[in-house]
């Protein structure tokens, strides 16, 4: 992916897409997927992992991505945020249910993936786990893990976390299976599918023709937890590859 610096996003109008470079971040990805399917361009602004990315913080007050700067408007960094940018810019095709209660079943399962303490944030705090064991993990992560709230704590209650949204998730799908529907929610799809598949490389992670991701981040995202792996139907992962497949969302370029 070609990415513009910060400087040159500032002088330029229109939305600039704020994204890790390199990196196929899942809340950057669901992002990129939003404006994809609908055909909305953006330009895509480089946001360096680890980074201190002080020009950006300058900018949006944030050092963080993914960020939407569309003309003067001011910063969107939430997901909610994003998908409602994606909405009004484009209502074809539609990704929030027009129905009440499927629109607030669609917005809490999402916040089970990409929230605070959803399974994005939950896989973290495990990755972090992960690294933390040995000197050279620490000095990599340590400042970023006490950031998120990382202990040996949070590590815990992240895999009983991870499980239980798992299996909410599964029980959803296969709700939505045996009505003879092929989405999570409702009949077509919406911004929960979208955010499933990216938030799933987190949990099986994609092949390397479809997601080339550098060799740390393929580890760190292969899930070893078998008590996790249990919670997680397999028609959720053939639900995965049948969304990025349809909506031309392969292979991911970041």
């Amino acid at each position: 992916m070609e990415y513009v610096n910060v400087e040159q996003a500032r002088q330029m109008p229109g939305l600039r897409l704020v994204l890790t470079a390199g990196q196929p971040g899942p809340w950057g990805e669901a992002a990129k997927a939003l404006f994809r399917i609908k055909g909305i361009s953006y330009t895509a602004v480089r946001q360096e992992a680890g980074a201190s990315n002080d020009a950006l913080r300058d900018w949006t007050g944030h050092s963080n991505a993914p960020i939407a700067m569309l003309d003067d408007d001011a910063p969107r960094s939430h997901w909610l945020e994003l998908i409602m940018l994606a909405e009004r810019l484009s209502d074809t095709p539609r990704l929030v249910p027009e129905d009440g209660e499927q629109r607030v079943r669609m917005i809490g399962l999402t916040a089970e993936l990409a929230g605070e303490d959803g399974l994005g944030w939950q896989r973290r705090l495990l990755i972090f786990h992960s690294m933390m064991g040995s000197d050279q993990g620490r000095e990599l992560v340590g400042a970023m893990a006490q950031r998120y709230g990382y202990s040996d704590q949070a590590a815990q209650r992240a895999r009983r976390r991870c499980a239980e949204i798992l299996r909410l998730l599964s029980a959803q799908m296969r709700s939505q299976l045996e009505a003879g529907r092929r989405f999570l929610i409702g009949g077509q799809l919406s911004a929960l599918d979208v955010y499933w598949a990216a938030f799933s490389n987190m949990v099986w992670p994609l092949a390397e023709e479809c997601c080339p991701m550098p060799a740390g981040t393929r580890a760190a995202y292969t899930l070893q937890d078998e008590q996790i792996l249990a919670a997680a139907d397999e028609s959720l992962r053939a639900h995965r590859d049948r969304v990025l497949q349809e909506h031309g969302l392969l292979p991911m370029v970041f």
